[in-house]
């Protein structure tokens, strides 16, 4: 089994780590298939714990990394090679414990799904497998093609907080039912970290094509098949060595979808931003995201306080927090009025507050404190994101949205998150 997490090589960013595993035949003379997990692991190095550094500028700021490290050979853990990669220079994982664990974790995940495929195999038969495997694959591409047979050409230009833009045209041609996905007229590549790898772009058209599909169907590499994409060559979309890429794959790709949503005219911007927070030391690291609002669309109104597009995740329970880490949660709740106005109402972000119970560093990377999430067809932008230290004393430091941050016993970060942008017009 084997290891990556170069976003110059199919990765996104450093923290999410991809296990792949060859399944052959029985008797080992024919590879059938490949099983992988992808994780995101608490900390991987790099300049700042949690490995979400805000103001990182080159790609070893941010971990370690590797194109391809074997970990499993002839079924024996290769725990000494990982130790030592782990622990390269010249910023090392700071838990390599941790990291062992969970990479045992997803290589169990990989054989579990091993066994399962040749279980299948077993049962229907190899030809019969492979079979099904290009249905579903066929079946999402239909899906695609269906969709695209009803779509009209569209452009956006999206600014991001730093005076980065994205900027994208979409050419449908209905005949065919195939669409062409242009990025030509975006940025270069960055001198900071929000740099998106290609695959993350890919990933992003991916999404939100699949999106627009209704019928229930696994998501799979047959949605890309009517898509051409292009993303320029050393564009902030596909950026080479030794570019910093950390809030590429949690920021710049939701400017990504938001953009492709802006120029199909079907979804006002939602929060736009992942809102990722960091706390730790040699101790503890924690890394979490944080929801917020929405965006509008023409027959319904933006959800408030919800994870959004690419940050699908789950935020950790407060009882969880506060018994594995020395922090209080002081409050979490729904930043009323933040959405945007319109005919639909974007949806709400949200407050939250934690107080630390010892010195730690945190970190936040977020977008949109700068420059709204847009709404569309008449409706209004959503209200901008706000990140605050409140110190033990009282004194109160406005943070901008990318920020490192010694904190001490008893001071307090507060974050308000964006909320969605509206859908048309409201009522005069």
């Amino acid at each position: 089994m084997y290891l990556l997490n170069s976003p110059y090589a199919g990765g996104t960013h450093l923290p999410d780590i991809t296990v792949v595993t060859p399944v052959f035949t029985e008797d080992g003379t024919e590879l059938l298939f490949f099983t992988a997990s992808r994780g995101h692991h608490a900390d991987i190095g790099g300049k700042a714990p949690g490995s979400m550094p805000a103001n990182s500028r080159h790609i070893e700021e941010e971990g370690v990394i590797s194109e391809g490290l074997k970990i499993v050979d002839k079924g024996h853990f290769q725990e000494a090679t990982l130790r030592a990669w782990l622990g390269s220079e010249p910023y090392p994982a700071r838990n390599p414990e941790q990291n062992l664990a969970d990479l045992q974790a997803q290589i169990a995940a990989n054989e579990k799904g091993a066994q399962e495929l040749l279980h299948m195999v077993a049962s229907y038969s190899l030809p019969v497998v492979q079979a099904y495997m290009h249905y579903v694959q066929d079946n999402a591409e239909a899906c695609v093609r269906s969709v695209i047979a009803k779509l009209s050409d569209g452009a956006f230009e999206y600014a991001m907080d730093d005076g980065a833009k994205i900027v994208v045209a979409i050419t449908v041609n209905r005949e065919k039912r195939r669409a062409r996905i242009d990025f030509s007229g975006t940025s270069r590549q960055l001198p900071n970290n929000f740099n998106a790898p290609a695959a993350v772009c890919k990933a992003a058209v991916l999404y939100v094509f699949r999106t627009l599909v209704q019928d229930d169907i696994p998501l799979n590499a047959g949605c890309m098949r009517p898509l051409e994409i292009i993303i320029p060559d050393g564009s902030l979309l596909n950026p080479g060595y030794p570019a910093a890429v950390v809030a590429g794959n949690v920021e710049t790709s939701q400017y990504i979808v938001d953009a492709l949503y802006g120029a199909l005219g079907v979804l006002a911007a939602s929060q736009g931003t992942m809102n990722n927070f960091t706390f730790g030391n040699d101790r503890y690291q924690y890394y979490e995201t944080i929801c917020g609002g929405a965006g509008a669309g023409d027959d319904f109104d933006g959800c408030d306080a919800v994870h959004t597009h690419m940050t699908n995740s789950r935020i950790t329970d407060p009882e969880v927090l506060e018994l594995r880490f020395p922090v209080l949660l002081q409050e979490f709740s729904i930043r009323k009025d933040s959405g945007g106005a319109g005919r639909n109402q974007g949806g709400d972000g949200v407050i939250r507050r934690i107080q630390f119970m010892e010195p730690m560093t945190a970190g936040i990377l977020s977008s949109h404190r700068s420059l709204p999430p847009f709404g569309i067809n008449g409706g209004m932008p959503g209200k901008t994101g706000v990140n605050t230290v409140i110190r033990s004393n009282g004194w109160v430091e406005m943070l901008p949205g990318c920020a490192e941050i010694d904190v001490r016993v008893d001071d307090v970060i507060q974050i308000e998150t964006p909320g969605g942008g509206g859908f048309g017009r409201g009522e005069e």
